[in-house]
This record gives C-alpha cells, structure tokens and sequence, in this order.
C-alpha cells in the first residue's frame, strides 16, 4: 500500500495565515510558532541591543534584525524562518522584505514547547545555507551552546554565567547573566 504524500508547502502558505499567526517553513514543511514568553523576549531585547550597540561603536556595516524577520535562506519559495535575532552584513542580502539568503550570525532562543527545533533542523540547515556563526539560547537549562560554522570549530557550551566570546567579532563577549539583572 502507497504512503500517502506529506503535503509540502510554499512561501505563498506562510504568507496565507491568518493575522497573528506565525511559522516557518524549512524543505516545504510548515512549523507553526507559539508565542514566545517574557524571558525569550527580554533576552531578545537586551542581546540585541548589545550587538547593535557594540557594531556602532565599531562604525560596522552590518546590521542586526529581531524577529519577527523573515529570512529567506536558500532564495527559494521552501524555506523561510524568522530567527530569534539576524545579523546581516552583506546589505545586499537585505530588501524590503527580508533578507535573501543566510545572514551571518543567527542567534534562537529556545521554546520549552520544541527546543529539538532549534537543535537539530535549524542547526542543520543554517550550517548548509552558510550561516557563519549561530547561537543556542536556552533559559531554561541557563546554557548557551556556540557553533562556529565558519572556522569549523568545535561546538562550546557555555551557561549564563559565563563570558561567551562572539566569533564573527573578535573583541565582542556577552555575560547572559549581566543583561538579565
């Protein structure tokens, strides 16, 4: 007996959803978004603000994007993700809508409702796309797990008390536990 077909979607579905309503679509599956809770969006916030604020004082041409962001990895209708928090230097990538292709550093804040999410799908298809760098935060195991995608180096696990080096930028480190205060 045939399997029957996993219905696969396209951008055009994404943008079909009612108001109010979010998901990303990664390989033409749809994954519906619940609204995130105070402590992902206070870290949002605060990482945010860090990182624009660090690429001023540095008269930086990249720019840094929270979501809701829509980031169009592969330049296709079958994948769109809006990540926690985009930061973006090739302005070129950058239109109206979004951003056309991976930015450089992509930082998510986990769901408790589907953290693997961020750990497996999302790891994956960044680090194809060519994400350079790309930021695990979890507020509830109060980790944070670094990929240098670029470099190819190791994977380091960080918790919020630490003093996580930026590896895109050599002279940027953020304590979690210093914005959260």
């Amino acid at each position: 007996m045939a399997l029957p077909l996993e219905k696969s979607y396209t951008i055009e579905d994404i943008y079909a959803l009612p108001q109010g309503q979010r998901a990303e679509l990664i390989d033409g599956q749809m994954y519906m978004m619940a609204p995130p809770k105070r402590v992902h969006q206070k870290l949002v916030l605060k990482l945010a603000k860090i990182i624009d604020d660090y690429i001023d004082s540095k008269h930086g041409d990249c720019e840094v994007y929270p979501a809701p962001f829509a980031v169009f990895l592969n330049e296709d209708d079958r994948n769109y993700v809006e990540p926690d928090i985009s930061v973006i230097c090739d302005k070129n990538k950058l239109n109206d809508k979004g951003c056309n292709g991976a930015p450089d550093w992509i930082i998510e804040i986990t769901s408790p409702s589907n953290p693997q999410h961020d750990y497996g799908i999302k790891r994956f298809k960044y680090r194809t796309a060519g994400v350079r760098e790309y930021w695990i935060v979890n507020p509830e195991k109060k980790s944070i797990i670094v990929y240098d995608f670029e470099h190819e180096q190791q994977t380091n696990q960080y918790s919020f008390e630490d003093t996580v080096p930026v590896c895109i930028y050599e002279d940027l480190k953020i304590c979690i536990e210093e914005i959260l205060l």
